[in-house]
């Protein structure tokens, strides 16, 4: 056994990317404050071919040299949006078709593993900030949130640890790139 090379890996340039099918996807990230937890966003964003990533409020925006670190470039093949509240991005994106959902602990969330998006489903998906969640004005225009199921002593996951999961579960469930 041995490492694959980058060449094995072949792995898209940033045009191809920008040209290439994407995740039916967007990431909003609601008053973020450790921009390198916002670097870590846009990695798992490139992975996996989300459309786009909205930085609200608070969330600082490329170029940054704390981004970047994490970053590794994503910035430049992620299309990123910025908004002034979480609230803006949600009118946008609900007015273009998507549904929106938080990713939080709340009385009538659901399951990740239990979560199922519509065929041709595009989503938006709100991740709060790191001390305090999503904000509690958003939750009113969310169509649903999403829990990831925890079993140990603590209440929370880290938001760019949470946002690869919950990206990883929809990517299979969706499965665009069946073919890939």
């Amino acid at each position: 056994m041995r490492k694959l090379t980058m060449p094995e890996l072949q792995r898209l340039t940033v045009e191809e990317f920008k040209e290439a099918k994407k995740l039916p996807v967007v990431v909003i990230l609601d008053n973020i404050r450790s921009q390198n937890n916002i670097g870590s966003v846009f990695r798992t964003a490139d992975a996996f071919r989300i459309l786009a990533v909205y930085l609200c409020g608070i969330t600082a925006t490329p170029p940054h040299r704390e981004i970047h670190k994490t970053a590794l470039g994503a910035t430049e093949s992620v299309d990123w949006f910025y908004c002034p509240t979480t609230l803006q991005a949600i009118k946008e994106l609900r007015s273009s078709g998507y549904t929106i959902l938080a990713v939080e602990q709340t009385s009538g969330s659901i399951k990740l593993p239990e979560y199922l998006p519509g065929t041709g489903e595009k989503l938006a998906i709100i991740f709060g900030n790191e001390v305090n969640g999503i904000d509690d004005e958003v939750l009113p225009f969310v169509q649903a949130c999403i829990e990831i199921p925890q079993f140990g002593t603590k209440h929370s996951i880290n938001i760019s640890v949470a946002v690869g999961i919950v990206i990883w579960d929809l990517f299979g469930k969706i499965n665009i790139f069946q073919n890939k």
